[in-house]
C-alpha cells in the first residue's frame, strides 16, 4: 500500500479521490444546511475565508455553530517512534492530498480558525504519518472535518 501511495500516479489518483470526496461532502453539507434565504435552519453566518498575508493560502474562520455542524475534531503533531526512527508524526487522518499528490493538513492555531499547511511525509505506519517537514510538535491539526474546510477554502459547493 505504501509503495502505491509513494508513487506519483498513486498520489495523483488519491488526490483526485480526495477532491471528489470533498465535493460530495460539501454538496451534502450545503444541501443539509440551507442558507437563510432558503429557510430558518441557518440563522447566522457560517464563517468567512480570509487571505493569509504573504501567502497564496487562506484562513478559514468558522462560527461555533458551523464547526459543530461539520463535527470538527482535532489531534496533535507529536514525536513518535516510526519503525527504527524517532520523528514528528501526525495522525494520518489529518493528511489531505491535493490533485498533484502534495500532502497538506489543516492547523488550528486558535479557536475556530483553520489554516492549511503543506507537509512532507517520510513514511506511513498504521494511523501515523512520519514527517520530514511540517508544523512543529504540539501543533493542533484537524482529523475530522478537513475535507469540508478545504471545500470552504476553495469555494466548492458555493452559491449555485
Amino acid at each position: 500500500m505504501s509503495r502505491i501511495l509513494g508513487s506519483t500516479v498513486g498520489r495523483v489518483v488519491l488526490g483526485f479521490l480526495v477532491l471528489v470526496a470533498v465535493a460530495t461532502a460539501v454538496t451534502l453539507t450545503v444541501r443539509a444546511y440551507p442558507t437563510a434565504s432558503e429557510g430558518p435552519a441557518a440563522t447566522s453566518d457560517a464563517g468567512r475565508v480570509e487571505a493569509v498575508s504573504g501567502s497564496d493560502l487562506k484562513r478559514v474562520v468558522l462560527t461555533a455553530q458551523a464547526a459543530g455542524r461539520i463535527g470538527i475534531k482535532t489531534g496533535q503533531i507529536q514525536p513518535a517512534q516510526i519503525g527504527a526512527k524517532q520523528q514528528l508524526a501526525i495522525p494520518y487522518a489529518a493528511v489531505l492530498y491535493d490533485a498533484n499528490g502534495g500532502a497538506w493538513t489543516y492547523t488550528n492555531p486558535e479557536p475556530l480558525v483553520f489554516v492549511r499547511q503543506r507537509l512532507n511525509i517520510d513514511t506511513i505506519q498504521g494511523n501515523l504519518a512520519g514527517l520530514s517537514d511540517g508544523p512543529p510538535a504540539g501543533t493542533t491539526v484537524v482529523i475530522v472535518g478537513a475535507t469540508e474546510l478545504y471545500g470552504t477554502e476553495v469555494g466548492v459547493g458555493g452559491d449555485e
